[in-house]
């Protein structure tokens, strides 16, 4: 696990030193990089993101990520808006995506409280992601838009609806929630990706 080449995708949208610092305490070292080269030679790789889709999808189209990321046969980890850059298309910004999985991403309705901000439970586990994670295990969740639920879904959460917490497609994985501000949950899951 130690040995491996992780590197965490830099395109100026990712809580980038959280994620990295939450690597660095299980001991792996990621790399933090936008070059092709780089991304494409990693064992495995994270796309983690905060911010607004179409700014987002817009820095990634800037250095051809946007083409990279869905061409890449290892495994790949998205975090929070990584997770939904990684569908077809998100109405905020009413911005196209990358299309890995069949989704398009909704915004939660005014009718309560946005952003979901805080810990919530992850239900109906499903896969190696979530290896050693109890159902209904709590996570950190900040996010005002939603995957709904798809043949990809792996977790679910419940938030005004049931909405995907994580996905997972042949070899990419996206958490809706954020492993590397969930404590044990969340150093498990990370630590459940560098095994796959």
């Amino acid at each position: 696990m130690k040995d491996q080449k992780i590197v965490i995708i830099d395109y100026d949208a990712g809580n980038i030193q959280s994620v990295k610092y939450a690597f660095e305490r299980l001991g792996v070292f990621p790399i933090v990089s936008n070059q092709e080269e780089e991304i494409r030679t990693a064992d495995k790789v994270i796309f983690p993101g905060v911010g607004e889709a179409s700014w987002a999808m817009n820095s990634l189209r800037k250095n051809g990520l946007h083409m990279v990321i869905p061409s890449l046969k290892q495994p790949v980890l998205g975090i929070c808006l990584g997770m939904q850059l990684m569908c077809e298309s998100s109405e905020e910004g009413d911005s196209s995506a990358m299309g890995i999985f069949p989704a398009h991403v909704r915004r939660f309705s005014k009718d309560r409280k946005v952003p979901h901000m805080g810990w919530n439970q992850l239900t109906n586990l499903k896969g190696g992601l979530f290896k050693g994670i109890s159902e209904k295990a709590f996570a950190y969740f900040v996010h005002s838009y939603y995957v709904p639920m798809t043949g990809e879904s792996v977790a679910n959460c419940d938030y005004i609806q049931t909405f995907s917490a994580a996905l997972q497609k042949d070899n990419f994985y996206a958490c809706q929630f954020h492993p590397e501000k969930s404590g044990e949950v969340g150093n498990q899951i990370l630590k459940n990706f560098l095994n796959l």
